[in-house]
């Protein structure tokens, strides 16, 4: 298959294809490369794994599970190059984002992309997570950060309002099970497959109102 025809085909199998979504999402891919060598904002080979093991990881679990992503405001945590909240506000243009990112060089990469894509719908804040607002989020969602420890857990959980819930991007099951021994929660695994990924990946689920 041809690297041209990668996204297309992947959206198409998670049931995320329309027009507005191919062009923003292959645009915001051209972004990611024009300001990746200078700003190194993800390890990537080539556009290839770009779209797989980011844009359509990012994607995978709206794609698969919509009714878990049926949240008004979402706040992406460590948002980083904008993976997962560029690619689910793209496709999710009803919902409310916020990107936060502690580091100036990639908040201002994320302002930027956001602006020449013209995301309504999406805000970022440069600023730590324990010092983003509490209590406000339906869902955050986090992808390539820390580990979970009791106070990480804490800082994240605080963001979600009481019902809320933070679904976290996870790779294999036995270094999840691993990850969250002995931390005060319930907590679900969902595995999940990505279009054209063979490595394992499972989507972390966590309610607020269940924590211990």
């Amino acid at each position: 298959m041809k690297i041209d025809d990668l996204l297309e085909k992947g959206l198409e199998e998670l049931k995320l294809l329309s027009d507005r979504n191919l062009f923003l999402l292959t645009r915001y891919i051209e972004e990611i490369e024009r300001f990746n060598p200078a700003y190194g904002l993800v390890k990537v080979r080539d556009r290839k794994e770009l779209i797989t093991k980011h844009i359509l990881d990012s994607l995978a679990p709206l794609g698969i599970f919509p009714d878990l992503f049926a949240a008004r405001r979402i706040a992406d945590v460590g948002s980083g190059a904008g993976f997962p909240g560029l690619p689910l506000a793209i496709c999710m243009s009803e919902a409310e984002f916020t990107l936060i990112e502690r580091m100036g060089r990639r908040a201002g990469f994320l302002l930027n992309t956001v602006a020449a894509l013209g995301l309504s719908n999406v805000r970022v804040e440069e600023k730590e997570m324990e010092k983003a607002a509490p209590a406000h989020h339906d869902l955050a969602v986090f992808r390539a950060y820390k580990p979970l420890d009791k106070k990480i857990l804490k800082g994240l959980l605080n963001l979600l309002k009481e019902n809320g819930v933070l679904a976290a991007y996870k790779g294999q099951r036995k270094s999840v099970e691993e990850e969250m021994a002995g931390l005060p929660c319930a907590w679900e695994l969902i595995k999940l497959k990505v279009p054209f990924l063979k490595d394992e990946r499972h989507l972390l689920v966590i309610n607020r109102e269940k924590h211990g």
